[in-house]
C-alpha cells in the first residue's frame, strides 16, 4: 500500500518525514488552511526531494490557470482537488498534462455513482471525512460506506487516520484501494508531524500481515 503525509510546510520537518520514504508528501495551497504552504516553503525545497517521492499539491475551488502557475514554480506530480471542482474542471486540468487526485467528502451515505463522469480525466480519488473544512477535520467516517465503490479509478483512503486505527488501517480491505492519506494524527501542531510517530506508524503498516486460521 501507498502512503501519503499530507500537509507538510516547515522545511526541516519536511526532510525527517522525506527520510522515512512515504510514496506521496502533500502540500496546502489553499489560504483558509492552518497549513497553507505558500510563501512559508521555499519551492526549491520541493524540487529537493527525491523524484521517488511524488509531490502532491492540494487545491479548493481554485482557478485553473492558478493551479497550473503553481504546479509548474514548485514541480509538483499532481494536483488533488479538494473542493467542488467539476468533471469539466478535471478534464480541462487533465488536457493541460496534470495529473489529478479528486477528493471527495463523504457522510452518511455518498451516491458513488457520480464519479463515473470524473473517472477519465483523474489518476486517483481519494475519499475523506465530510466536515466542517474542505480537509483534515480528524475523524474518519464509515469504511463500510465503500462497498458500494463499484469503479475502476483507485483511491486513496483519508480521514482521522493515524496510529489509532492503524490495525484496522492493516485489516480493511477493498480492490481499488491504493493507499492512506496521512494529516493531523501525526501531528503535534498545525503542519508540523511527529517524526517518530510516523517512523512507527509506517513501520507498522509494511509490516506483512499474518493470518491465522
Amino acid at each position: 500500500m501507498q502512503v501519503k503525509i499530507c500537509g507538510m510546510r516547515e522545511a526541516a520537518n519536511l526532510r525527517d518525514i522525506s527520510g522515512l520514504s512515504p510514496d506521496f508528501v502533500g502540500f496546502i495551497f489553499y489560504a483558509k488552511s492552518v497549513r497553507f504552504v505558500a510563501e512559508v516553503l521555499d519551492a526549491e525545497a520541493l524540487r529537493a526531494l527525491p523524484p521517488t517521492m511524488r509531490k502532491v499539491g492540494v487545491f479548493v475551488d481554485a482557478d485553473l490557470p492558478e493551479v497550473l502557475a503553481t504546479a509548474a514554480r514548485y514541480g509538483l506530480d499532481y494536483v488533488q482537488l479538494h473542493g467542488h471542482e467539476t468533471p469539466a474542471y478535471c478534464q480541462a486540468a487533465h488536457a493541460q498534462g496534470l495529473r489529478v487526485i479528486k477528493a471527495f467528502s463523504i457522510g452518511d451515505s455518498f451516491d458513488f455513482s457520480a464519479l463515473a463522469a470524473y473517472a477519465p480525466f483523474c489518476e486517483l480519488f481519494l475519499f475523506d471525512t465530510k466536515g466542517a473544512q474542505p480537509g483534515g477535520n480528524g475523524t474518519a467516517f464509515d469504511w463500510s460506506l465503500l462497498a458500494d465503490y463499484q469503479g475502476t479509478t483507485p483511491f486513496l483512503l483519508s480521514g482521522g487516520l493515524g496510529p489509532d486505527n492503524a490495525h484496522e488501517l492493516r485489516q480493511f480491505q477493498h480492490p481499488r484501494l491504493a493507499g492512506y492519506d496521512f494529516n493531523s494524527q501525526l501531528e503535534t501542531s498545525p503542519a508540523f508531524k511527529d517524526v517518530a510517530a510516523t517512523h512507527q506508524l509506517l513501520a507498522s503498516l509494511r509490516e506483512p500481515l499474518i493470518y491465522t486460521s
